[in-house]
């Protein structure tokens, strides 16, 4: 048997609505790898078929609550140390003011990310939670919610690993929270690599977290850093980790797949980030594993590769903000709406606006929420082009 008549066979499953394992998805990479358009290709199949031709991306404000952080990971340049110019500790009206601007740009996501638990670590976060009435950061992080929803906006919170009664508290609040896997490996958390001092990133205890949302059905949001020195067979174990945790609790609302860019001052500032092809045949073997998930890469982080990510599968774009940068990634501004629009629609795409929880998950928020998105969307469930205008 040739080699393309193999793979073809392996991808076929798909067509014929079969799941490709774990090892039909190792076989597929090792055969294709050289030249992996055969998996693109299969890949734009797939999502075309269970996405159509439409593209989204959620309008957002990005909230740079607290950025000190317990942990340390190698390729991070987000996190603040006390006293740095970039360190970020937001007051109530500072939530408040920005809450207002999102809503006055006619955004719909308010985006909360912070530092791992800061307050176990600093006695500045302790101070800055005592001044603002809190004990702790994700209690803060729900009176702060509260707050956007109150300006229109609806939050979605990434704070690293919450517990379970802490999710079930900002449940109240969010419409979906957050959390990135990274990669499965516990390879990755072992001396001299990029999470050894980042106890957080423990791909047990981040599934953990994975698998409480689950039983709270909650609308998830995980995701894969690609070329952090992982192989792409734990990549492989990754999407099927992910994809287990989905068949159990049926709440993984989205998978992105960020490629991981070098940055100053951090330990791997001399890695090269990874290959756009390798890149490209991890987000299309992604669609081949899960056909029907919302897979997602972040714009800024390709900004010259649109078409091309469309032509591997990939569903949605992401938050963009209009009036606040990428404080994870502050090297790396937002595209505008307007240009990510063009360049869908030159590839033959229309883009969509949605809410921070996709509209296949809306049965998941709790009636309150549900009921003030429903007022600003449309039959589908995306963001009205009315309320837009």
């Amino acid at each position: 048997m040739s080699e393309i008549v193999l793979n073809s066979e392996l991808l076929n499953k798909v067509f014929d609505g079969k799941e490709i394992t774990h090892d039909d998805a190792c076989q597929i990479y090792q055969e294709l790898e050289g030249n992996p358009f055969e998996i693109y290709k299969a890949a734009q199949i797939l999502r075309n078929k269970n996405k159509g031709r439409i593209v989204t991306y959620s309008r957002k404000v990005f909230f740079n609550l607290i950025n000190l952080c317990r942990d340390t990971c190698s390729y991070c340049t987000y996190k603040s140390e006390p006293g740095e110019y970039k360190m970020s500790m937001m007051s109530k009206q500072d939530i408040s003011s920005l809450a207002l601007l999102g809503s006055n740009h006619r955004c719909t996501e308010a985006l909360f990310v912070t530092g791992e638990r800061p307050e176990q670590k600093y006695n500045e976060a302790r101070t800055w939670l005592k001044e603002n009435g809190f004990t702790s950061t994700a209690e803060y992080l729900i009176h702060a919610s509260e707050i956007a929803l109150n300006a229109g906006l609806f939050p979605h919170t990434n704070a690293g690993n919450l517990t379970k009664y802490e999710m079930h508290q900002l449940k109240n609040t969010n419409p979906s929270l957050g959390i990135m896997l990274e990669n499965s490996s516990n390879r990755l958390v072992e001396k001299d690599m990029p999470h050894e001092f980042a106890p957080s990133k423990n791909p047990r205890a981040r599934i953990h977290v994975l698998e409480n949302a689950g039983e709270l059905s909650i609308p998830m949001t995980t995701g894969l850093l690609i070329g952090i020195g992982e192989t792409p067979f734990e990549i492989i174990d990754s999407i099927f980790a992910i994809k287990s945790i989905h068949q159990r609790y049926g709440h993984i609302q989205e998978i992105i797949l960020q490629n991981f860019q070098p940055k100053p001052n951090t330990a791997m500032q001399n890695v090269p980030g990874p290959e756009e092809r390798y890149f490209k045949t991890m987000v299309a073997l992604t669609r081949l594993i899960m056909p029907q998930m919302n897979i997602q890469i972040p714009p800024n982080l390709s900004p010259d590769s649109y078409s091309g990510f469309l032509q591997t599968g990939i569903n949605d774009w992401g938050g963009i903000s209009p009036i606040t940068p990428d404080y994870v990634n502050p090297e790396f501004s937002w595209p505008s709406i307007d240009t990510v629009q063009k360049k869908c629609e030159d590839a033959g795409f229309e883009i969509r606006a949605r809410f921070p929880v996709y509209p296949e998950f809306f049965s998941m928020v709790n009636p309150d929420l549900r009921s003030r998105m429903l007022e600003i969307a449309d039959s589908g469930h995306l963001v009205s082009k009315e309320y837009l205008k």
